[in-house]
């Protein structure tokens, strides 16, 4: 006898008939979308920060190679370039890099030389509104 209440007990009878459990409780169903609710609202503001410190990294490494094309430029012909795409033409750079905040190539911002023969672009800003988390202008790097 013993070994027939285990038995049954084990195959979820009682008393020859089967218990029908199919699908979930709303409790449960409840409790896994509040479990998954605090855990996104967890992980958002984390990602949306990486992806806004990572625009910042690009940006950065975008202006270290714009410049020092320029000074390549510069040491190489004696003088500073006429237009950006002047590093484009003569090898400097292979294109013109998309500024990663406005996602365009096109809003740099050229920071001229003035006067005398060495009249060109000495350097080069980012034409992007706003400032990052560290509270300065973009076009102030």
């Amino acid at each position: 006898m013993i070994g027939k209440l285990t038995r049954n007990a084990l195959s979820g009878r009682r008393g020859g008939t089967l218990l029908a459990r199919a699908g979930f409780t709303l409790i449960e169903l409840l409790v896994v979308m509040a479990i998954i609710a605090t855990l996104a609202s967890i992980a958002a503001p984390r990602y949306f920060g990486s992806l806004e410190k990572s625009r910042e990294v690009a940006l950065r490494a975008n202006l270290k190679s714009m410049r020092e094309a320029i000074d390549q430029f510069y040491q190489d012909t004696g003088k500073w370039p006429a237009e950006l795409d002047d590093l484009v033409k003569n090898r400097y750079l292979r294109e013109i890099p998309v500024d990663p905040v406005t996602n365009e190539s096109n809003t740099w911002t050229p920071v001229r030389q003035n006067g005398g023969q060495e009249a060109g672009i000495r350097d080069v800003r980012s034409g992007a509104p706003g400032a990052p988390r560290s509270g300065t202008r973009y076009e102030d790097w």
